[in-house]
């Protein structure tokens, strides 16, 4: 299917793994420029390599930063004002209870994913309602919908980044941008299963017991192709909506 994306320009961030990684893969299949946003330079040379040899004629610019840097950030902004779509992706929220994890450590996970996908959500939408076009995407997390002990820290974190981003998508629409968000159920990446077996050590006192709480996963794949469908004018009736991906 033709989604209508060729000459795109997109950014991500968190692009050089996991899910961003399959985002970026699914980007290319439609013919868009790539702008991926990650720490690992290796990582993000290694996806390049793939792109160009998968897909010859897409253009691939690299941005090795920490988002957590207000500066690198901003400075992310200017070089990729241009993007017609945007993809947050970048996160490490860590698995824990209340009492495993201490402000400093919640503060830092927030300081990427939460206080991340805003302020780049502030950057570029102030770019694109100046154009009158553009789409903010935000991968968010299943764990904003059903909350769970082991995973305060990234439950609270996704509930608010759904609020975010169904505010911002209500409102964004009179600016010709729109503002989406999907929540992916448990996905098959090396995070995911970090996370799980910190629940299960949480839980059970054995992190070797992690397939116990897996449940149904699905590929990183498809949220990729769910989030190239979300930004593609074949779904430009949608804005302001969370989609869940999972039970």
């Amino acid at each position: 299917m033709d989604l209508g994306l060729k000459g795109k320009t997109v950014l991500i961030t968190g692009g050089s793994k996991g899910i961003g990684l399959a985002c970026a893969m699914s980007f290319a299949a439609e013919g868009c420029d790539l702008h991926l946003a990650a720490r690992n330079r290796e990582l993000l040379e290694t996806v390049r390599r793939k792109i160009r040899a998968d897909h010859g004629g897409v253009d691939v610019s690299l941005h090795a930063l920490d988002l957590r840097d207000g500066i690198a950030l901003h400075d992310l902004a200017t070089a990729c004002g241009d993007s017609d779509i945007l993809v947050n992706n970048a996160g490490d929220i860590p698995g824990g209870t209340i009492e495993s994890l201490d402000e400093s450590k919640w503060r830092h996970a927030w300081e990427l994913k939460v206080f991340g996908y805003i302020n780049l959500t502030r950057e570029l939408f102030r770019r694109m309602k100046a154009r009158k076009r553009g789409v903010i995407v935000n991968i968010i997390g299943m764990a904003g919908e059903n909350p769970t002990f082991e995973y305060l820290c990234g439950g609270a974190a996704n509930a608010g980044l759904a609020a975010f981003t169904k505010g911002m998508g209500k409102g964004s629409r009179e600016h010709g941008v729109r503002v989406l968000g999907v929540h992916p159920p448990p996905t098959r990446t090396d995070r995911i299963l970090t996370l799980m077996k910190a629940q299960a050590k949480a839980r059970f006192g054995d992190e070797s017991r992690y397939e116990e709480l897996m449940g149904s996963v699905i590929e990183p794949q498809q949220v990729g192709d769910t989030v190239a469908f979300l930004a593609s004018p074949r779904a430009g009736q949608l804005s302001g909506i969370v989609l869940n991906l999972g039970p």
